[in-house]
């Protein structure tokens, strides 16, 4: 099983990696579809199904689907330009892709959300169809956004999700004891297993210049969350807070009265700069979705402003070390909400967040391993249940609380020798069951939870 950090890691737009990024991404596969083609078309259809509608519009998933089908990708997405085509379109209930030319496309009528029965492959799935010039459906596709911005066809997910169509790599682990067991084997770390993978597929220039721009987005995306103030869209109401809170603490460094625990306010202020950033239609960096975008970052963040020693130089060991458990998570479980509720989401990047923390921290292998465990076994059964919809109550502060989990983590099983009990392995698989006994209602549908308690109108 061979994930890339460059999987684990995308980046894109907000406010969230399944609903947004992956349609959007799903439409640019449907494009290359059509392009493929020897049939004429005149039109194109999408229907998004099960969670994809139920919060489809509190995550921007039908102005996502429409865009990918004017052909915009996440990772050059440019937000003045996309709201120009919107407009275009919306006025002239005409797209035009590359390669395709004009295709009618009326936003009212062409794209539906289906609030029965979800899709059978996955709770996040949509319908795409192209049509001739009398309206009949003449190529059709399904995806299912599975999470984190992977996108997977039927066909591919009832061949098996996991499959690895790749050249073999050198350290292929499937799980965290043949993690462990090939790093006492060849005395490397998981840092080095990961990145020995990575080159293996894809070279060192492109791993060396790939991971400098996931930290660069990453840190760009806090720096102007903590300085961009104002209200956040989607009819909450909700208002920034970063900037306030950071200039307080900025207001207050180096004053004699100041608590030890303010520490956890700047972890958490890192966190959420970016998810009001990725709430804001930003650009973020998934983590391994963009619901759980301020985990990892944050806890970088932490490691390299407050804790001495800290060096950029070691940011790709913070990073491999990171992509690999969150390939262990998503290979063995899964990291969608939608799927298994915000366990599988701010569970997981915590876990990231704690293995990467504790292998720059010097932690071996079995240290690493147990940092992960215990952030991960710490959100077991936590739901997805979003007011409205929106990628902002509780997310946003869950995000400040996960990096706080992470940090800690990290440091409990640095004080250990990383022998416990409840394995990583274990920990996952726990995750996966809770996950299906988990009520759909608690799973990305705003149908549950703080979702209906809350006043939203």
């Amino acid at each position: 099983m061979f994930l890339s950090v460059f999987d684990m890691f995308k980046v894109g737009i907000g406010p969230s990696s399944s609903h947004t990024m992956g349609p959007m991404v799903a439409a640019g596969r449907f494009l290359d579809l059509m392009r493929a083609s020897p049939f004429e078309f005149h039109g194109v259809k999408a229907s998004l199904h099960g969670s994809l509608a139920f919060t489809g519009v509190g995550h921007a998933t039908d102005r996502a689907t429409i865009l990918g089908l004017a052909g915009v990708l996440p990772d050059v997405y440019d937000h003045e330009k996309a709201e120009a085509l919107l407009a275009q379109i919306r006025a002239t209930d005409t797209i035009n892709p590359d390669g395709l030319g004009p295709l009618a496309f009326n936003p009212r009528e062409d794209l539906s959300f289906d609030f029965g029965p979800r899709l059978p492959g996955h709770a996040n799935g949509m319908i795409l169809s192209a049509t001739d010039a009398q309206g009949d459906v003449t190529l059709q596709e399904t995806y299912y956004s599975i999470g984190g911005g992977f996108v997977m066809s039927a066909d591919e997910l009832e061949a098996g999700r996991n499959t690895d169509p790749g050249a073999p790599v050198p350290y292929p682990f499937q799980n965290a004891v043949e993690m462990l067991d090939m790093c006492q084997s060849s005395g490397k770390t998981i840092a080095d297993l990961k990145r020995d993978n990575e080159i293996s597929r894809s070279g060192s220039d492109r791993l060396h210049t790939g991971v400098a721009r996931i930290w660069q987005v990453m840190n760009d995306c806090i720096e102007r969350g903590l300085a961009t103030e104002g209200e956040l869209p989607g009819g909450l109401q909700v208002r920034r807070r970063a900037k306030g809170i950071y200039d307080a603490l900025m207001a207050e460094r180096g004053a004699n009265f100041a608590a030890p625990h303010l520490i956890n306010d700047y972890i958490a202020v890192y966190a959420m700069a970016v998810n009001e950033e990725n709430a804001a239609g930003g650009q973020v960096v998934t983590a391994p979705t963009n619901g759980a975008a301020g985990v990892v970052p944050a806890v970088m963040k932490y490691w390299l402003e407050h804790v001495p020693g800290a060096s950029v130089r070691d940011i790709d060991v913070f990073l491999l070390t990171a992509a690999a458990i969150g390939g262990l998570v998503k290979h063995n479980a899964s990291i969608s909400g939608a799927e298994a509720g915000c366990q599988a989401e701010v569970g997981s990047a915590a876990a990231m967040g704690a293995a990467g923390l504790a292998a720059v921290l010097g932690g071996t292998p079995e240290q690493i391993e147990n940092a992960a465990e215990i952030a991960l076994e710490h959100h077991l059964g936590m739901t997805c249940d979003p007011v409205k919809g929106l990628v902002q109550v509780p997310c946003i502060e869950r995000n400040g609380l996960g990096a706080m989990k992470a940090v800690t983590a990290a440091s409990l099983a640095l004080r250990g020798d990383g022998s416990h009990i409840v394995s990583l392995d274990v920990c996952i698989e726990t995750m996966r069951q809770t996950g299906e006994d988990m009520h759909q209602k608690y799973k990305e549908t705003s149908l549950g939870g703080l979702a209906v308690n809350v006043p939203n109108c």
